[in-house]
């Protein structure tokens, strides 16, 4: 049992590239824990090397969590355990929620030590808004099921940040290019490494110079939010009206309208009432 550590689960941010960024904070808990939950344990050897530690690594990941986890749990009773993803901060698209649920509900304590994020370093890259964001991970790699997913958020006023691989980055930009239109966007890759990038653009503009070239490294998407919608011309508001108040009372049928279109409903209702 460690002698600086109270028992309990410690939610430890690793660097997402340069090995410096691990925090004192992060590395003294690394160092001194009875136990870390690590996705791969050579990935984490070679940070524990890093700071010159050798630690019991016990492997958490997607295929193994459900039957790791109980064992996790209990040792937190009487042992500080730490958990880490491969890079950044665990819990962001890792099943690392589940961890800390479960000990939550088992009245473990819970301590955390921030650090390094992709998704919150690629936000600082991009030159994109930031008041408002939207973390989607990883899009579906079907066809099909990523339009669905993207369909889902085109309408959110937010920036939008995804994670993707080299591999699919072309047909994933090219999907963001034809389910959200012509936003600027960000790709950022190799974030806190030697050769890191980040390259700006229309989706349109990012989805051809990526098409055929797809890039190395960790890659995440920035997307800029929607743009103001054009305002609805008299005639598309007049056809609207019509069609509603087929069906609908003249006040009923404005605020469907003003609703729909983005107006003002006294200026939609007293057309209305002309048009009656």
């Amino acid at each position: 049992m460690s002698e600086t550590l109270a028992p309990g689960l410690y939610i430890v941010a690793t660097p997402i590239g340069n090995l410096s960024d691990l925090t004192p904070h992060a590395a003294r808990i690394l160092t001194e824990a009875d136990v870390i939950a690590v996705e791969d344990s050579r990935v984490t050897a070679k940070l524990l090397a890093h700071i010159g530690v050798r630690k019991s690594m016990t492997r958490y990941h997607d295929h193994n969590a459900d039957k790791v986890r109980p064992h996790l749990i209990e040792r937190m009773a009487s042992e500080a355990v730490a958990l880490v993803s491969d890079a950044g901060t665990p819990l962001i698209s890792d099943p690392g929620f589940k961890l800390v649920r479960d000990a939550r509900a088992a009245g473990r304590a819970i301590h955390t030590a921030p650090g390094p994020c992709a998704a919150i370093a690629a936000l600082t890259l991009a030159g994109l808004p930031t008041d408002r964001f939207l973390f989607l991970g990883f899009l579906p790699s079907k066809a099909g099921a990523r339009a669905s997913a993207i369909a889902e958020v085109a309408a959110v006023k937010a920036t939008l940040v995804l994670y993707e691989s080299g591999p699919r980055l072309g047909a994933a930009l090219e999907a963001l290019h034809q389910g959200l239109g012509n936003r600027e966007a960000a790709v950022a890759r190799e974030i806190s490494k030697k050769f890191e990038e980040t390259v700006t653009g229309t989706l349109e503009e990012l989805a051809a110079r990526y098409a055929d070239v797809p890039p190395k490294g960790e890659i995440v998407i920035v997307v800029g939010p929607p743009g103001e919608a054009a305002p609805a011309e008299e005639a598309d508001v007049d056809a609207a009206l019509k069609e509603a108040m087929s069906r609908l009372s003249p006040s009923r049928a404005a605020a469907e309208v003003a609703q729909k279109l983005g107006l003002p409903k006294r200026d939609v209702y007293e057309r209305a009432q002309q048009l009656k």
